[in-house]
């Protein structure tokens, strides 16, 4: 029986975050032997705000080598860069023109955004769930591991795949969402109200991956908490149920026995072994991450590799969208 195609991407911004680990990419690594899937480092969403163009560079090879170390397979799925796949920013002008202006602007990322500044609304950002929907479409894919941030996201690409199909013929894979059996919402350090992001201005408000022991260690002890002074799993402690989290989904552990084996003591000894749990594991990781950096060769390979892949897939859905919607086929 073929394998169901999984398709998911992150952008090169240098930083991935626990919650980015713990949130998606951990639950990826068991999924390799389950679907047929795609892992991309999506450079080209990555510019819908200024980059300098060294650092993207830099932070894409980041961002991979990251992907490896965390157990991404490249024997096992198709690693590439979104930028060395053309056919991602074609399909995109075609369903560009199947996608309605209403559509776009009642995205919330979009609305969000532009209540925040007015300086970088370019028309990239405001037709970036396109991209995003070719990106999904061009594969066929069935499931997308996603977010309740991503939903609309995922539903416009729905909605193009079947206003395109219903115009043309069957052509694109109709997606559905991945939603993993146990998923982790790691929330904010210093705001553990808000979503843990990479984008934080506070730089103790979250982990990346690439954090020393020691950064682990001092961001931890400075988690905002609360005057309580009992660690509860409780939505009136949002920073240590926050932190419980984390130190259940670091070490497999229920949150009922964690929390039990605090009882009668306080926060210190707590978010200590947290930082503890949470550093020890993700050691690994970076310690990897920093050796495959130093292998450029090897990385080059592996990204080769997944473009070649991805473009033979890619291609072969090219061919057939613009043979619909009239092109004349490519001589080269």
């Amino acid at each position: 029986m073929e394998k169901k195609r999984l398709f998911s991407g992150i952008q090169p911004s240098g930083k991935i975050t626990l919650g980015n680990y713990l949130g998606s990419i951990s639950n990826w690594i068991g999924l390799q032997d389950e679907f047929d899937c795609l892992f991309s480092v999506v450079d080209l969403h990555a510019i819908t705000v200024p980059q300098v163009a060294k650092e993207l560079r830099e932070n894409t090879l980041l961002l991979l080598a990251q992907y490896l170390a965390c157990g991404i397979d490249p024997q096992k799925s198709t690693v590439f860069i979104q930028s060395h796949v053309p056919a991602h920013a074609e399909l995109s002008w075609v369903l560009n023109t199947m996608t309605y202006m209403g559509e776009l602007s009642r995205m919330t990322q979009y609305k969000d955004k532009s209540k925040k500044s007015s300086d970088n609304l370019n028309a990239g950002l405001f037709t970036y769930p396109v991209l995003m929907a070719a990106d999904i479409l061009l594969y066929n894919t069935d499931l997308v591991p996603i977010g309740a941030d991503q939903k609309q996201h995922l539903e416009l690409a729905r909605d193009l795949a079947i206003r395109f199909n219903g115009r043309y013929s069957d052509t694109f894979t109709v997606p559905e969402g991945y939603f993993p059996p146990i998923a982790a919402r790691v929330m904010s350090l210093q705001e553990p109200t808000k979503k843990m992001s990479k984008s934080d201005s506070n730089e103790n408000g979250f982990i990346s991956l690439l954090d020393t022991e020691d950064v682990i260690v001092k961001k931890i002890k400075r988690a905002v908490t609360d005057s309580e002074g009992v660690v509860r799993y409780s939505t009136e402690q949002p920073g240590i149920k926050n932190l419980l989290e984390i130190y259940s989904k670091m070490t497999s552990e229920s949150i009922e026995d964690i929390v039990a084996r605090y009882e009668g003591r306080g926060y210190g000894d707590f978010k200590a072994d947290t930082a503890e749990v949470v550093a020890q594991g993700l050691r690994p990781i970076r310690e990897k991450a920093e050796e495959l950096l130093k292998d450029k060769a090897y990385l080059d390979e592996v990204y080769r590799d997944g473009a070649q892949r991805a473009n033979s897939m890619a291609g072969k859905m090219l061919r057939k969208v613009f043979k619909k919607v009239g092109f004349i086929p490519r001589s080269i």
